[in-house]
């Protein structure tokens, strides 16, 4: 079967996030299917632009998936730039429409950009190839904005955004979910309540099982050193921004012996300076650059205990699918998560403390019970957590489980 995958932030291995498109793509792909995904050139979450060479699209093969990308302005922040960047997007998507269900002759077509304007020109490569249509929900599009970031019901975007949203809603043939609880609101917006299926984000064992990368000499020189004077290593690994609730660590940071416990942040974003200004004279934390995915086993092996937190907002009631929470999983460490969301994986699992988001006592008196711990306590607890992803989060699970919640009628797709 041909699948074609719209996702404007589709990443890889080489390139950096969002992983998630090319994990279930190279299931397909090793499952018999053919896959095809379109992406954007410019994204924030990526750590490696694709060559472009002068092209406005350009074919690249990575682990058999067939990727055209879509030549875009770069952009940083939320501003006019990313609006930008989306609409010369959409706009080569759309002229390019005709020639990908001629080429392609896909049967089933996936638009998952995270906000839902793919979906016009998903639809009608779907109906001139006579194909599925399916429509992937990462984020609530026009919610996250409006709820999360204050824009006005009344922008011109945002109606766009709702329009898109509620044509997906009715004319999607499934609808599948990152975000576990979305049923009710997808209805309201058009959505037959048979089409929805949940299927969350999830891991590759194998990176995991074949070793990791070693860590850069100084990084590990840092955590080496960290470990030589008994300090108890809090790590955090993942974006630096406002959702990240990484003040609240800084904070609990402070409340802490710094002979004791040691803050390791690593990674990037638009918070990143001025976190690392606000922690300028604190001893024990540590600001490290990103990382290429294929150390960050090596680097969680160095955390005793990981952190994860939130903004305490409404948004999150329809439920979150935090990638960073399945590596930490992996990693077999004891987790503080400071949540109110819809869902609650680490209390799911057992694996870890949940404390109410940006409590910084509740955090630093989190991390003291944790660190009072026998090791062999905390290790059976981030036991139960790597158990958890592997029996829930299997990419090797999770790919057939999204094709079969998409096959009906189509009798065309191979799920194994």
């Amino acid at each position: 079967m041909q699948i074609l995958l719209i996702n404007h932030y589709a990443g890889s291995p080489h390139h950096g996030m969002e992983f998630r498109p090319y994990y279930l793509a190279r299931e397909w792909v090793r499952a018999g299917n053919a896959v095809c995904i379109v992406a954007a050139s410019a994204s924030h979450l990526r750590q490696q632009a694709p060559v472009m060479n002068g092209q406005q699209m350009r074919q690249e093969w990575i682990d058999g998936i067939d990727y055209r990308w879509i030549a875009t302005p770069r952009y940083r922040g939320n501003g006019l730039g990313r609006m930008a960047n989306i609409a010369v997007f959409l706009g080569a998507l759309a002229r390019r429409a005709k020639a990908l269900a001629s080429e392609l002759a896909p049967d089933l077509v996936i638009a998952s950009s995270t906000y839902p304007l793919d979906i016009w020109t998903a639809a009608a490569i779907a109906g001139r190839a006579g194909a599925r249509l399916v429509y992937e929900v990462h984020d609530l599009w026009p919610l996250t904005p409006v709820e999360l970031h204050g824009m006005s019901r009344w922008h011109p975007f945002v109606q766009w955004l709702q329009a898109a949203e509620d044509y997906a809603c009715r004319r999607a043939d499934a609808v599948v979910s990152l975000l576990p609880h979305v049923g009710s609101y997808l209805q309201q917006h058009g959505m037959a309540p048979h089409k929805l299926q949940w299927i969350p984000n999830g891991i590759d064992p194998a990176e995991w099982e074949q070793g990791a990368e070693q860590l850069p000499a100084p990084v590990s020189a840092l955590l080496a050193q960290q470990k030589a004077q008994r300090r108890f290593v809090v790590g955090y690994a993942g974006g630096h921004g406002k959702a990240n609730a990484l003040e609240a660590m800084l904070e609990a940071a402070q409340r802490l012996d710094p002979r004791r416990y040691a803050f390791v942040l690593a990674g990037a974003g638009v918070d990143k300076p001025a976190l690392m200004a606000s922690a300028q004279g604190q001893q024990n934390v540590f600001f490290l650059d990103p990382l290429p995915k294929a150390q960050v086993p090596a680097l969680l092996a160095q955390f005793d205990l990981a952190y994860l937190g939130w903004r305490p907002h409404p948004l999150y009631r329809f439920g979150i699918a935090p990638n960073k929470l399945m590596d930490y999983m992996m990693a077999a460490l004891p987790i503080v998560h400071a949540v109110k969301a819809g869902n609650d994986p680490v209390a799911e699992a057992g694996c870890g403390i949940s404390i109410a988001p940006e409590d910084a006592t509740a955090l630093a008196d989190a991390i003291e019970a944790l660190s009072a711990l026998d090791p062999s306590q905390r290790r059976r607890m981030g036991e139960r957590g790597r158990a958890h992803v592997l029996a829930q989060h299997d990419y090797r699970h999770l790919a057939p489980s999204f094709l079969s919640a998409c096959a009906e009628p189509c009798g065309a797709i191979s799920l194994t």
